[in-house]
C-alpha cells in the first residue's frame, strides 16, 4: 500500500532510498520497494543526479533564488531543450517544484511574468502588499511568503526588547497582544515527552507494520505505568516519524449482491448486537484469504465477542470441510462446561453443510447466520481480519499474531486490558 506523500521521511528512510538509487533503481522500483509515491521517487532521483546525496537527505534547507537564476533555469528547460534534472544541476536548484513553477510562469508570459511573481514575493517579505492584492486578515507574511507564527514574533520582540527598544512599540508593530507575548515567554516551546521515545519504539516494533496511537497509549498506561494522554502519544509518534498505514476502502467498487432471504431457514440471532456479558456467550467465525509464497492461505478463526479473544483458529491451503473439522475440534476443547453460546457466521457453503449444522447441535451451540449480502451482520469478526492485515501480515506466521492478539494487544472496549486478562478477570468474578 502506498503511503501519504505528505509523510515526513526520517534520515534512516532517506538513506535506504539513497542506497537503492546508487544501485541503479528506477522510480517504479524505488516506489514499490519503499511504498512511496512515484512522484517522490522520481523527485529523489532527480535531486541525486543534480545536486548529489545532500539534496536527497534534505540538506541545505530552504533556498532563495534571484530573478536571473529563475529566468535562466526556466529558459533552459522550456526553450533550450534541457531536461529538468540538467537544468537543476546547471543552476543549483534544490527543488523540482520550484523549477516547475518557474516554467509555468515563463510559458505564460516570459521573463516579465516571472518578474511580476518575484515582485509579489518580495512584497510579501517586506510586508508591503502590491496594489490590488489583499492579504488574509490575521496572517503575517514571512520570508518567501511563509507565515510567521506568534511564537516566532514573540521571540523577535523579546530579542529587540533586550536591546533597549520599547516593548509597547514592538508589540504594536508585530501585531501581538500583550497577553499573547507574555504567554509565549512563560510557555517556551519544548518537545512532547521525549522520555517516552524508547517505550513507544518498543511497542511499535511488536508488530510488523506498527500500530496506532491508541494502542500505544494503552500499553504505556497499563504496562509501563505512564500517565500520558492519547493526544500526547500522537504528538510523540509524529515527532518520531511513526505512522501506521491503514487500508482505505475503494470508493469506485460497491457490493451488489442480492439482499434477499436465504440460508435454509437459519435465523440471524445477533441482529448486529455484538455485546456480550461474559465469555463464550456470543462467538463469530468466518474465512479470509491471504496471498502467500506459492499460492494462497485461508484463516478460519472463532472470535469471542465478550473477551475479544480468538478462542480457536485454523490455517489451511484450502477452505474445505477439513479445515472446519479441525476448527470445531479446537473449539470443543476450549468450550467450558455448561456453555450454550451463539456461533454467528455468514452464509458460506461451509456453514450450510449438514455436517456443520449437526456438529453444532451436538456441541450445544446455537447457529446464527447473516443475511445474504450484509457483511455488516458479521462486522465483529470482519474487524479482526482488518487489524490482522493492517498491523501484522507480511508473509509471517499467523499463529504468532494470534498469540499477540490474545496476550499483548490491548482493547479499548476492555478498558485497556488484553483479551486474556479480561477472560481471567471474568472467570475470577
Amino acid at each position: 500500500m502506498r503511503e501519504d506523500r505528505r509523510r515526513r521521511y526520517d534520515d534512516g528512510f532517506r538513506r535506504e532510498a539513497l542506497e537503492l538509487i546508487k544501485s541503479g533503481a528506477g522510480k517504479d522500483t524505488l516506489a514499490s520497494r519503499l511504498a512511496i509515491p512515484v512522484y517522490t521517487a522520481r523527485n529523489w532521483i532527480r535531486l541525486y543526479r543534480s545536486n548529489g546525496e545532500e539534496a536527497v537527505m534534505g540538506g541545505g534547507g530552504s533556498r532563495r533564488y534571484d530573478w536571473e537564476t529563475k529566468v535562466a533555469a526556466a529558459r533552459d528547460h522550456v526553450e533550450n531543450g534541457l531536461t529538468k534534472t540538467e537544468a537543476m544541476a546547471r543552476h543549483g536548484i534544490a527543488s523540482i517544484a520550484s523549477l516547475e513553477r518557474w516554467c509555468r510562469d515563463y510559458r505564460s508570459g516570459g521573463a516579465q511574468a516571472e518578474a511580476r511573481t518575484d515582485a509579489r514575493a518580495g512584497a510579501r517579505r517586506t510586508g508591503r502588499v502590491p496594489e490590488g492584492e489583499g492579504r488574509v486578515p490575521g496572517k503575517t507574511p514571512g520570508p518567501a511568503g511563509a507565515e510567521v507564527t506568534k511564537r516566532e514574533r514573540s521571540a523577535v520582540v523579546r530579542l529587540l526588547a533586550g536591546q533597549g527598544h520599547r516593548l509597547d512599540h514592538l508589540l504594536k508593530i508585530s501585531g501581538l497582544a500583550r497577553s499573547t507575548y507574555f504567554h509565549h515567554l512563560s510557555h517556551p516551546a519544548h518537545e512532547t515527552r521525549p522520555d517516552l521515545d524508547p517505550m513507544v519504539a518498543e511497542i511499535w516494533e511488536r508488530t510488523a507494520n506498527g500500530c496506532g496511537h491508541r494502542q500505544i497509549h494503552m500499553c504505556l498506561v497499563h504496562e509501563f505505568g505512564q500517565k500520558v494522554s492519547a493526544k500526547s502519544v500522537l504528538r510523540v509518534m509524529r515527532r518520531m516519524g511513526l505512522r501506521c498505514p491503514i487500508r482505505a476502502g475503494n470508493p469506485w467498487r460497491g457490493y451488489s449482491s442480492y439482499r434477499g432471504d436465504a440460508g435454509g431457514g437459519v435465523p440471524n440471532l445477533l441482529k448486529r448486537d455484538f455485546t456480550a456479558g461474559r465469555p463464550f456467550e456470543k462467538l463469530g467465525t468466518d474465512v479470509t484469504e491471504f496471498k502467500v509464497a506459492g499460492g494462497k492461505a485461508y484463516l478460519a478463526p472463532v472470535y469471542d465477542m465478550a473477551s475479544k479473544e480468538i478462542v480457536a483458529w485454523d490455517v489451511s491451503r484450502h477452505p474445505d470441510m477439513g479445515q472446519q473439522r479441525r476448527l470445531l475440534a479446537m473449539l470443543e476443547a476450549r468450550l467450558p462446561g455448561g456453555a450454550n453460546p451463539i456461533l454467528h457466521s455468514d452464509m458460506g457453503w461451509q456453514y450450510q453443510h449438514p455436517w456443520w449444522r449437526g456438529e453444532l447441535e451436538r456441541l450445544g451451540i446455537r447457529q446464527s447466520m447473516s443475511r445474504k449480502g450484509n457483511c455488516l451482520d458479521n462486522a465483529a469478526t470482519e474487524q479482526v481480519f482488518g487489524h490482522l492485515k493492517d498491523e501484522f501480515y507480511r508473509g509471517r506466521e499467523f499463529d504468532s499474531y494470534i498469540v499477540h492478539w490474545n496476550t499483548r494487544r490491548r482493547q479499548l472496549r476492555l478498558e485497556g486490558h488484553t483479551p486474556e486478562e479480561f477472560r481471567s478477570m471474568s472467570l475470577a468474578v
